[in-house]
């Protein structure tokens, strides 16, 4: 019958009764369910955003920052320090991703918090230099230009090569510092880059179910939106299925084989934020469904340069990680 109805969807037709050729009796009751289901969350939408006054984005914790419209809000210029890397970020997965590479790769390089509570990423230069306002932004002050960022610097724009998307980063990084986390070789670069790509596609599963779990009107309360967080969750498990099957083929230490690489950089900080920062261990029974995905969780924690790179900028960094830089100074 949800096959038949979703068919119909598509067709406008509603689905008929086998025997009669009439309007199903389950499609009546479908749609009375749905009328109900679509005022009960019309009524969860606008308590939402009675909550939140001043809210564009229908409720919920960053109601107040959400808008549907791109660009810079106000004018404000990055902080800048000596190191050839400058990475504007804040401790969410993304954001951890790169931070984790960097230390693995152990090259200088800045980091300036970015508080996207706040609203730090809708400033005139981040926006110029990353127009979807998104944290992580890699600044190269150490690379050549390209031809659109040669013209803008002659025209005063501020110089160095930005690079936005937290796997277009670690691509980029991998491939300046050689790192044998991206491998050289054709065809095992591109299985690296493959489940690098597949985290790219996995990791908005993963925040959509943080929202819905977490965020969402009512959700610190316990008042989940059951269809949105059933979604969410069932794909999100699914999606740790994935890796945890790829695990048990390998047989070894990490996704590709006995060695790290940059796949296993990728998906780390989203794994490890549905139990940590979402607290959603139970609700998606990761330790009994998922064993070996833990366990490799578990290994990737122990690595020096995971703690390092999961604490710098984080939220509740201590102060030598906020604006934290590798030669030790911190920006003001």
């Amino acid at each position: 019958f949800i096959h038949q109805s979703a068919a119909s969807a598509f067709t406008g037709r509603a689905p008929m009764s086998a025997s009669s050729g009439a309007m199903s009796e389950d499609f009546r009751r479908a749609i009375a369910v749905g009328g109900v289901a679509l005022a009960a969350a019309a009524l969860g939408f606008w308590r939402g955003r009675r909550t939140a006054p001043g809210a564009t984005g229908g409720g919920g914790t960053f109601a107040s920052i959400n808008r549907p419209t791109a660009g810079p809000r106000f004018e404000k210029a990055l902080a800048r320090g000596s190191a050839p890397l400058q990475l504007y970020s804040c401790g969410t997965p993304n954001g951890q991703k790169v931070t984790i590479l960097l230390e693995e790769l152990g090259v200088p390089y800045d980091a300036h918090f970015i508080n996207i509570g706040a609203g730090d990423q809708f400033g005139s230069e981040f926006t110029t230099r990353c127009p979807n306002s998104k944290i992580p932004l890699l600044v190269d002050r150490s690379a050549p230009l390209t031809v659109t960022e040669a013209t803008a610097a002659a025209a005063g724009a501020p110089d160095g090569h930005s690079v936005f998307e937290s796997c277009a980063i670690l691509v980029y990084l991998a491939e300046k510092y050689k790192s044998p986390l991206l491998p050289a070789e054709p065809a095992a670069r591109s299985e690296v880059l493959t489940w690098v790509f597949f985290q790219a596609g996995a990791g908005p599963f993963f925040g959509q179910f943080g929202h819905f779990h977490k965020y969402a009107p009512g959700a610190a309360a316990g008042r989940r939106i059951p269809y949105a967080h059933a979604r969410y969750k069932m794909e999100v498990q699914r999606l740790c299925d994935v890796l945890e099957r790829q695990l048990a083929a390998r047989g070894e230490p990490f996704l590709l084989g006995s060695a790290l690489t940059l796949a296993d950089v990728a998906h780390f900080p989203w794994v490890r934020c549905l139990s940590g920062f979402y607290g959603a261990r139970e609700d998606l029974e990761l330790e009994k469904r998922f064993p070996k995905l833990m366990a490799w969780e578990a290994r990737l924690s122990a690595r020096p340069a995971f703690v390092t790179g999961l604490r710098v900028n984080g939220f509740d960094a201590p102060p030598e990680l906020k604006n934290y830089s590798t030669a030790g100074r911190r920006d003001k």
